[in-house]
């Protein structure tokens, strides 16, 4: 029987990925990062977040103010 891959929080993934809490936050809200909300709080899964990422998704993001 196959384990169901466990679901990750905010803080996870922005260590995993080697970015900050705000910019995976900025990423599920402007750039479409899979994610679901359950109660409060944001859960992930790695592998989803690792597709994303290699499909183009953190390179689309378009950043709204700051630096060009």
């Amino acid at each position: 029987m196959r384990t169901a891959e466990p679901w990750v929080s905010v803080d996870d993934v922005a260590a995993h990925v080697g970015a900050s809490r705000d910019t995976i936050y900025r990423w599920i809200d402007e750039s479409g990062l899979p994610a679901s909300k359950v109660g409060r709080f944001w859960k992930l899964r790695l592998s989803d977040v690792d597709k994303w990422i290699r499909s183009g998704g953190a390179a689309q993001h378009k950043r709204t103010e700051g630096r060009r």
